[in-house]
């Protein structure tokens, strides 16, 4: 596995690009190099169980915070994605070799010797399998209730673009408790951003996992930052609360390289706090929009929040 990837701390007078004139990073963006006990014992724990994580493989500026906790989002499927979006630091190509039939099992044993109340387990693209990974992310959840029967699960998919739209019923079969897959950005700028999916599609991925259960929760993230405006952030918000998305979350796009797409601007504190009113009053049942949220970001006391709201929500109803 490559070594562990720290987000970049300077911050720098110029662009990353020469056609791109930015400021320096702003002081609310700023993270600590990972130095913790708890944290060298997570990524220990991760080497051990020859599991790959989306923490390192993409930059996240949280991974301190978050592994001093023990508390790694787990990245199945290999470590190269059939995908090429701009924003991500995955590497992307032509997978070395085919899905691993003992991963789900490492992932359940990690879980348990973690401790964890809930874990987040998410993917590379897969296009070159035929079901674009959809029993194996069943597995995977089927082997975690077999260890840890009270740890709660939450899921962040790819878009399954290319199957056949039945694999997605076995995906929700398996009764994770949270069905993550993000929009990522605005419609208007998928096709320089994320170029190998289809904003509709993914939209309607997630209204059709409540078609397929009602119960479950479904959650979706978006960047800012990348371009967009606020009027197609608002529309996106509609567009989620139309398909039934529960929980928003709202992040600052970092770019991870030179190469990756620039960053437009940074969106101060000030705009996330208005974002995630407007989101509540949108009637979404959890948001979080801060410039360091991520997809699971706080993932288990945002589970814990996200229950609370819908048992508020039942209990209002039936005054």
């Amino acid at each position: 596995m490559r070594d562990l990837k720290i987000p970049e701390q300077r911050h720098p007078e110029k662009a990353h690009r020469p056609d791109n004139t930015q400021p320096r990073k702003p002081d609310w963006i700023r993270v600590k190099a990972p130095t913790s006990k708890g944290y060298f014992e997570t990524r220990n724990i991760m080497r051990e169980h020859k599991l790959v994580t989306v923490c390192e493989e993409a930059g996240c500026p949280n991974v301190g915070e978050c592994w001093s906790q023990g508390h790694a989002t787990m990245m199945i499927m290999g470590e190269v994605c059939t995908r090429a979006c701009t924003f991500c630091n995955i590497a992307t190509g032509k997978p070395p070799e085919a899905l691993d039939a003992f991963e789900p099992g490492r992932v359940a044993d990690a879980v348990q010797k973690l401790g964890l109340n809930h874990v987040v387990v998410t993917s590379v693209d897969r296009d070159d399998v035929d079901d674009g990974g959809a029993e194996h992310f069943a597995q995977t959840i089927r082997a975690i209730r077999h260890r840890s029967p009270t740890t709660t699960i939450e899921i962040l998919t790819p878009d399954f673009l290319n199957c056949d739209p039945s694999v997605l019923e076995v995906v929700v079969e398996a009764k994770p408790d949270v069905f993550n897959h993000n929009l990522e950005t605005v419609p208007g700028l998928y096709p320089e951003v994320r170029p190998g999916a289809r904003y509709f599609h993914s939209l309607r991925l997630l209204q059709r996992v409540k078609e397929l259960d009602p119960t479950m929760f479904t959650k979706s993230g978006i960047m800012v930052g990348l371009g967009e405006d606020r009027q197609s952030v608002h529309q996106v918000m509609d567009d989620m609360r139309a398909a039934g998305i529960d929980f928003l979350t709202i992040g600052q796009y970092l770019q991870p390289t030179p190469k990756h797409h620039r960053v437009d601007r940074f969106v101060t504190p000030e705009e996330f706090s208005a974002y995630e009113k407007a989101a509540y009053g949108k009637g979404f049942l959890m948001v979080s929009a801060t410039p360091l949220t991520r997809s699971s970001y706080h993932a288990g006391d945002d589970f814990a929040q996200l229950q609370a709201a819908r048992n508020a929500k039942f209990s209002n109803s039936a005054r």
